[in-house]
C-alpha cells in the first residue's frame, strides 16, 4: 500500500514534468525571465536531486552521470546566469531523467524503509515533493513566457456557493501548530508546539479582483499612507500600478494575460501575482491586515469541536477535486465559493489551492527545529527577509500541500502565483459563531 503510493506520487510528479518541458528545444534552452532557470535546468536539477538521495543516500549506488552536481546545485548558480553553464542539453537532460528514475523505482521495490531516511517513506516522498516543487516553479516560468500557448487545461469552477459569511471570529486559546505525527512533513514543520492565539476574525475568502480594482481606483498605488517605507520604495523603484499580468484597455476594462491568454479580468477569482507589500498595503487601505502565520494555521486546521488540528480544513483526508483546486488540473484560481466542500468548521473557503496566502511572519524555525534531512531546504532561509506564504495554489500539487506546510518568499515576489486574506483585530472574549 505504501509503496504503491509512494509509485503513484512519483509518477504523477515525472508525467507533470514531462508535459511542462514537452516544448521545442530553443524554448527548453531560452531563459524568459532572470527569475526563473532555463527549463532545460529544472528538469536535469530534479533529476540529479533525485540522484543523490535515491540512488546514492539510499541504495549506495555510484554517480549515474559524473562532473555534473556542482552544475545543479542551486546554491552554487544564482537563476539569472544558469544559462552560461555548460549544461546537459534537452535530449541528454531527458535520457538523464529517465535513467535515473528507471534506477529509482527499483530501489523503490526493494526498499525496506527500515532507516530514518526511508522510515515511512519519508526520502521517497521527499523526492516527490521536490520535483512537484520544481514543476510549480517551471509552471510560473511558462506565466513567465512570450509567445503562443503551449499549456491546456480545462476552465476553473465558476460555480460558486452562497456565503454565509463574510468572515469569521476564531476565538482565543491555544491550538497545536505543527506537526511531529506526519511522515511525510518536512523539518520546517516539525515539531508540533502548542501556540496560544488572541481572538481574530479571519474572511472566509481571499480578496477577489473586484475588491483589488477598488483599491487600484482609489489610488492605492499612488497613497504612500497605505505602505510601508520598505514596500513604498519598491513600489516606486518597480513602477507598481496593477497586479503582474494586468492591464487595461481603452475602454478602461482590465484583462489579464495567462500562460499566453489574453481575457478579460474575472472579478470573482481571487487576485494572484501581487507581492506582499502590495496585499501589505490593501489590507491597510481595508481598514485590516494580514493574518500571522499561526492565526492562519489556527484557521485552516483547529476544530473547534473536538480542540484538535486537522491535517487539512475539512478533516484528515487527502484532497480531492471536490475540496481544493491544485495539481494543475486548471491553469487558474476558481471563483471563490466554489469548494464548498474543503471549507473549515468554521466556514472559512479556499484556505488550501488556488492561490499561495501571503501572512505577516518572517520564517522562523519553530522551537526544537532540527534540519533534516540537508540544511539547504530550510536553515539556510531562517533570519533574511521572507515572508510565509501558505496553503497552496491552482499550480501545487497535493503532495507538497496541507495545513502545515510552510512556504517563503522574498517580499517583492510577484510571479508566484500568489494572493491573500484579510485578518482583524477583535476582542479576545469573542465567541466563535455557531457552526
Amino acid at each position: 500500500m505504501l509503496r504503491d503510493r509512494l509509485e503513484r506520487d512519483l509518477e504523477r510528479a515525472r508525467a507533470r514534468t514531462c508535459a511542462l518541458t514537452s516544448v521545442d528545444d530553443a524554448e527548453l534552452t531560452q531563459q524568459h525571465s532572470p527569475l526563473m532557470s532555463p527549463l532545460v535546468w529544472d528538469l536535469a536539477h530534479i533529476a540529479n536531486q533525485e540522484e543523490r538521495w535515491l540512488l546514492r543516500e539510499v541504495a549506495g549506488h555510484g554517480s549515474v552521470r559524473d562532473g555534473i552536481d556542482e552544475l545543479y546545485d542551486a546554491f552554487l548558480h544564482p537563476r539569472a546566469g544558469r544559462t552560461a553553464l555548460p549544461l546537459l542539453g534537452p535530449d541528454d537532460a531527458r535520457r538523464y531523467a529517465e535513467q535515473v528514475r528507471d534506477l529509482s523505482q527499483k530501489v523503490l521495490r526493494s526498499n525496506n524503509f527500515d532507516s530514518e531516511l526511508t522510515r515511512d517513506g519519508f526520502v521517497f516522498s521527499m523526492i516527490a515533493q521536490h520535483e512537484q516543487q520544481h514543476d510549480e516553479t517551471m509552471l510560473a516560468t511558462h506565466q513567465l513566457r512570450a509567445g503562443p500557448p503551449v499549456l491546456d487545461a480545462p476552465e476553473a469552477p465558476r460555480e460558486t456557493t452562497r456565503l454565509e459569511r463574510e468572515r469569521v471570529v476564531i476565538p482565543a486559546g491555544e491550538f497545536e501548530m505543527g506537526t511531529s505525527a506526519d511522515p511525510w512533513a518536512l523539518d520546517n514543520e516539525k515539531p508540533a508546539h502548542r501556540v496560544h492565539v488572541p481572538a481574530f476574525a479571519l474572511d472566509t475568502v481571499p480578496v477577489t479582483n473586484r475588491q483589488f480594482t477598488r483599491f487600484i481606483e482609489d489610488g492605492g498605488y499612488r497613497r504612500p499612507d497605505l505602505w510601508s517605507v520598505e514596500g513604498w520604495g519598491h513600489r516606486c523603484e518597480a513602477g507598481l500600478e496593477a497586479p503582474q499580468f494586468w492591464h487595461r484597455d481603452s475602454d478602461g476594462l482590465w484583462w489579464r494575460r495567462s500562460f499566453g491568454r489574453e481575457a478579460p479580468l474575472h472579478p470573482d477569482e481571487p487576485v494572484v501575482h501581487v507581492c506582499f507589500h502590495e496585499a501589505d498595503a490593501f489590507a491597510r487601505w481595508a481598514g485590516a491586515r494580514l493574518p500571522t502565520e499561526p492565526e492562519w494555521e489556527k484557521a485552516a486546521r483547529w476544530d473547534p469541536t473536538t480542540g484538535r488540528a486537522r491535517r487539512y480544513p475539512w478533516g484528515d483526508d487527502d484532497p480531492g477535486p471536490e475540496h481544493a483546486n491544485l495539481g494543475q488540473r486548471h491553469l487558474g484560481p476558481a471563483v471563490v465559493g466554489a469548494y464548498p466542500a474543503g471549507a473549515s468548521p468554521l466556514g472559512v473557503h479556499q484556505l488550501i489551492g488556488d492561490v499561495w496566502e501571503w501572512t505577516s511572519s518572517s520564517f522562523e524555525p519553530y522551537p526544537g527545529f532540527r534540519a533534516f534531512p540537508y540544511r539547504e531546504y530550510s536553515e539556510v532561509f531562517f533570519g533574511g527577509d521572507f515572508r510565509v506564504l501558505r496553503g497552496g495554489s491552482f499550480g501545487t500539487d497535493q503532495v507538497a500541500c496541507r495545513g502545515t506546510f510552510r512556504n517563503w518568499d522574498h517580499p517583492i515576489r510577484r510571479q508566484i502565483f500568489a494572493g491573500f486574506r484579510l485578518a482583524h483585530d477583535v476582542s479576545d472574549s469573542a465567541e466563535a459563531p455557531d457552526v
